[in-house]
């Protein structure tokens, strides 16, 4: 009950503070807007006392030009002018005429007030009679001036004029003046009653301050507290709570370590020590198409119909039961289907002398046969592979072969004759036919000559000697030069940076019989006319680039045929770099010329 009572009070303190906080907003509005009323009005009113003073002086200046205006009509005639002028006049005095009507009876267009204080309105009467006479008189002179009468007459008005205009122009000084004082008060008063409301505001913000929001600062700070200890009794209750639950957790624990295993695993099954099925789960005897409602088979025998099998899963079960066993199993279902298991067996004690097997089970069947699918592809890979060295490797012989036998019929055709034709000149030499003799000896040295030409050429089919003596380039630069010659075909060859350094003869070697099957395949396959052989290198990298302008080819299609003459011409080059650790790049385009290019480690 008091807690209630003290609910109630605290509600009813509540419902006070904002009824005053709703009040003192309200307040606050009220005054913010009565102040922009009031700016308003007293901007609008200044607004008419400005215009109303810039009227005032302006009456000044249409009497002194009205007069100026009537004293050059009267004294500089200008008979072809006169006219104009006085209608310019006439309408200077109605403009005149009307602003002081309006200054002094108000004028809605203009904004005029109709009311005055006391003071205008007696300096206005004492104005009119002077701006009477000055107007009837300047009125009667236009019009004697129009109609071109009574010049003595014109004289007296324009007498008249000048007697009231100084005192028009006085009065009319004191009536701006009189203005002038007014609209200095209408703002002096303004800045007074907004210094009020600014006072009576700050007042309101200070009563607000003392009477609500330092209450209402209080009271929830009242209310930070006690909900802060509520927090902390809460606290020591969900601490309390956690203690008495303790005594609860050791009975939970076999229930959770079965339920983390069942929600996480989707093969499980219940063994106990005898390799009866305690519980199967849904998924594992749906694979296994087992029914534990109608059957009570052993697990072994649930899980496969093969005593072989059977026999092996019993024998783990009683030799692991107390440790535990995991690994890989086949087995065969029901329906002759052979699948794989990573099966693992753990051991869970439920009661002090009661235990059982836990078996968590994952199907990797398909596992099992991506592995065998990666086997057998890598067994026919390797197949392939071995397939492919041994083409390559018969093509290495044959080429060898064919080698050879050019070697032989070259020596047999070329130098062979020539011997035989040298040994058959010199045994028909007669040294007594001096003349005959002096011949046969010109064209044995001719014969001789052509027989060293034709050795050198051989040997330099086989090694040229520039390779082992100089390096790649000079070789380089030997072959395009000798293979120019032979073809007639236009063969370069570039050393782009001047490249200088011997490396090892082996790569040297492959450097130079790639490069020269290259050379060859453009004459032979691609009937190019121009060959640049390209030679260029970096600190770590030498490259050799042959450009063609033969009719190329496709890559890709050639690539694929690896029995045709031109593909394992393309895999001859890629094994040949390979084995002194480069690489080789093709780049043809059908019908505008082919680019190889090796890349060698120095």
């Amino acid at each position: 009950m008091e807690n209630e009572s003290k609910e109630i009070v605290d509600i009813v303190k509540f419902k006070k503070l904002r009824r005053l906080y709703i009040f003192a907003l309200l307040t606050i509005a009220i005054t913010v807007i009565l102040s922009q009323i009031l700016i308003q009005y007293n901007l609008y009113n200044q607004l008419s006392d400005s215009r109303i003073i810039n009227i005032s002086g302006k009456q000044r200046m249409l009497s002194q030009k009205l007069t100026k205006e009537i004293l050059i009509l009267n004294f500089v005639p200008k008979v072809q002018r006169d006219a104009k002028e006085i209608e310019r006049v006439n309408d200077i005095l109605a403009l005149w005429q009307f602003n002081q009507n309006a200054l002094e009876k108000g004028n809605d267009s203009l904004r005029f007030p109709k009311e005055k204080s006391a003071e205008l309105s007696n300096l206005f009467e004492g104005i009119q009679p002077n701006f009477n006479a000055i107007a009837k008189a300047a009125e009667a002179f236009l019009q004697n001036k129009k109609l071109g009468l009574g010049e003595k007459k014109n004289q007296q008005l324009l007498q008249t004029i000048l007697q009231n205009e100084p005192i028009f122009l006085e009065k009319m000084n004191q009536i701006v003046g009189q203005y002038d004082q007014e609209a200095l008060e209408k703002v002096t008063l303004q800045s007074k009653t907004e210094y009020g409301i600014l006072v009576f505001t700050l007042l309101v913000l200070l009563l607000e301050f003392l009477f609500i929001f330092r209450p209402t600062n209080n009271k929830v700070e009242m209310l930070i507290s006690k909900l802060l200890f509520s927090e902390k009794k809460a606290l020591k209750l969900a601490h309390d709570t956690e203690v008495i639950s303790e005594a609860k957790e050791n009975s939970v624990k076999e229930l959770k370590s079965l339920n983390y295993a069942m929600e996480n695993t989707l093969l499980y099954c219940r063994v106990a020590p005898n390799g009866a099925i305690i519980h199967i789960g849904e998924k594992f005897s749906k694979l296994l198409q087992y029914n534990p409602f109608i059957s009570d088979k052993t697990f072994a025998e649930a899980l496969t119909s093969v005593e072989k099998e059977q026999n092996y899963i019993n024998q783990i079960i009683l030799e692991k039961q107390r440790t535990g066993w995991q690994g890989e199993i086949n087995i065969t279902t029901k329906n002759e289907q052979s699948i794989w298991l990573d099966l693992s067996m753990v051991p869970v004690t439920i009661k002090n002398d009661e235990s059982e097997l836990l078996v968590i089970c994952f199907d990797i069947t398909e596992r099992k046969k991506a592995e065998q699918e990666v086997d057998r592809l890598n067994k026919q890979n390797t197949d392939d592979k071995l397939n492919q060295q041994k083409i390559i490797s018969s093509k290495i012989v044959e080429n060898q072969e064919n080698e050879q036998n050019r070697i032989a019929k070259e020596i047999h055709d070329g130098i062979g004759q020539m011997l035989t034709g040298l040994k058959f000149s010199l045994e028909s030499i007669n040294l007594e036919d001096k003349d005959k003799a002096e011949q046969k000896i010109e064209y044995l040295k001719k014969l001789s000559l052509d027989i060293i030409k034709g050795v050198r050429t051989a040997t330099f089919n086989l090694m040229p000697p520039e390779l082992s003596d100089h390096g790649i380039v000079p070789s380089l630069l030997k072959l395009t030069q000798e293979l120019s010659k032979l073809t007639g075909k236009e063969i370069l060859f570039y050393n782009k940076t001047d490249f200088d350094q011997r490396l090892d003869s082996l790569v040297e070697i492959n450097m130079y019989r790639l490069t020269q099957e290259a050379i060859n395949n453009a004459l032979k396959y691609a009937d190019s006319s121009h060959i640049i052989v390209q030679l260029s290198h970096s600190p770590t990298l030498l490259s050799i680039i042959i450009d063609d302008n033969g009719k190329g080819f496709d890559v890709t299609s050639v690539d694929k045929k690896r029995n045709s003459e031109s593909g394992m011409g393309l895999l001859f080059m890629k094994e040949r770099i390979q084995y002194i650790n480069g690489r080789v790049f093709f780049n043809s385009i059908p019908g505008e010329g082919t680019r190889i290019t090796f890349n060698i480690p120095i």
